[in-house]
């Protein structure tokens, strides 16, 4: 007997042998058209199935969004900066510390810093400034400095500070290490060349984080509400809550939700220009 020549069945064209016979570019175009037809089912589900009379009555009700002002903006937001920029300083003063500590060569200053930073990152915000409420009934007769305004102010410098740490320390890190050593090349002392040279560029380097830390910071301050702040003290979140109470709808909910993009949405889209000058500027 002699064995039969085999024939190979022909490759389909532009596919892999045993394929579908699609290519990857047809395959990609299916699969993102399969992808806009379950968008728009699911676009028109819900715009079939909410009620939308209901809706505008609970969300947008512009008489009551109008009673929300002045004070929305004069008492509300005034005191959601106060808040956000105090303890942005705090944090960013304690988050420096707390990483030069990390990085000093004296043990116990490491080991401090490393507790501090690992505990206030691993706790729950809302912990922390529930920790704060109950700390006069702790430590008798002690008094957080400014009152109202101080405690908010602590409760985000410690929520803060702890992620501040780290990413300052991988800022002064980044900087190269010739820097140091040519500062104290020229008799600078160790402190003087940190403060004059180190330190300086690192903080440009830390620019983009920095400023998204911020914007974090600005949305925890709504954490505030649970220190039971009231009157002149309330923040953003707090007088949208207690407005919503008081006319059993939730259009100020809404608008203070807006209050808050009107300034997260412009300092994220600073904070991603500056990083994105920051990579074409290496």
């Amino acid at each position: 007997m002699t064995d039969q020549p085999t024939t190979a069945e022909p490759t389909p064209a532009g596919g892999a042998p045993g394929g579908s016979g699609l290519s990857p570019r047809k395959k990609q175009q299916i699969s993102r058209g399969v992808q806009y037809v379950v968008l728009v089912a699911v676009v028109v589900f819900l715009a079939l199935n909410i009620n939308w009379v209901d809706l505008g009555k609970n969300f947008t009700r512009l008489d009551i969004a109008e009673q929300m002002l002045p004070e929305l903006f004069t008492v509300a937001l005034k005191n959601t900066i106060i808040y956000s920029v105090g303890g942005f300083v705090f944090a960013f003063l304690f988050g420096l510390l707390f990483a030069l500590m990390r990085m000093s060569s004296v043990r116990p200053y490491r080991w401090i810093a490393v507790v501090y930073i690992e505990i206030f990152r691993g706790l729950p915000a809302l912990l922390i400034f529930l920790l704060i409420l109950f700390l006069p009934l702790a430590l008798s007769g002690f008094e957080v400095p400014g009152g109202t305004y101080g405690q908010g102010i602590l409760g985000l410098a410690i929520v803060g500070s702890a992620y501040m740490a780290e990413t300052l320390r991988a800022g002064l890190q980044a900087v190269p290490k010739g820097q140091m050593e040519a500062a104290r090349s020229l008799g600078m002392s160790y402190t003087r060349a940190m403060v004059s040279i180190v330190i300086p560029q690192a903080l440009r380097i830390v620019i983009p984080p920095t400023t998204n830390q911020f914007v974090s910071l600005l949305k925890d301050s709504s954490l505030v509400l649970f220190l039971g702040v009231s009157g002149d003290y309330v923040e953003l979140t707090k007088f949208g809550n207690d407005t919503a109470s008081t006319f059993a709808n939730a259009t100020p909910i809404l608008v203070v939700g807006v209050t808050y993009l009107l300034v997260t949405i412009p300092l994220g889209y600073l904070a991603s220009r500056l990083e994105g000058r920051q990579v074409r500027g290496r």
